[in-house]
């Protein structure tokens, strides 16, 4: 590596230098992810709607469970599809496609908690 080269390839030392890392991970999943935008977009309109509804505590605490769950498994698949890539480069290999569509299933069952979730708590206060 050139001694030029000022990229960090260290542990970080100060807890604001992690934020920094951290902040520039959650950005990344948000730029090049699509899936993670339209998982956002949804979040924001369940809070909306949470609000416009006055749902209870309770209730609040399930929501935002289920908006996390969801975002939190769409981080943890885009680093199996990225760490897959990287591993098989452009090469099929059968166990990489498992890994992505293993990983991928979990985005899909936690969003599926959250239709439930918001289905329970939203339709009755609607109809």
């Amino acid at each position: 590596m050139d001694s030029k080269d000022k990229r960090q390839t260290t542990k970080n030392n100060r807890l604001i230098q992690a934020m920094r890392h951290a902040s520039a991970g959650v950005w990344s999943v948000l730029r090049h992810e699509r899936n993670m935008r339209i998982h956002l977009v949804l979040g924001i309109i369940a809070i909306f709607l949470g609000i416009w509804l006055k749902i209870r505590i309770q209730e609040w605490l399930w929501i935002i469970l289920a908006i996390f769950f969801v975002m939190i498994s769409e981080f943890a698949n885009t680093v199996a599809e990225a760490l897959t890539d990287l591993i098989v480069k452009n090469n099929y290999d059968p166990i990489a496609k498992r890994i992505k569509d293993v990983s991928a299933g979990s985005v899909l069952m936690s969003a599926i908690f959250a239709v439930i979730i918001g289905a329970l708590i939203f339709i009755p206060k609607i109809f």
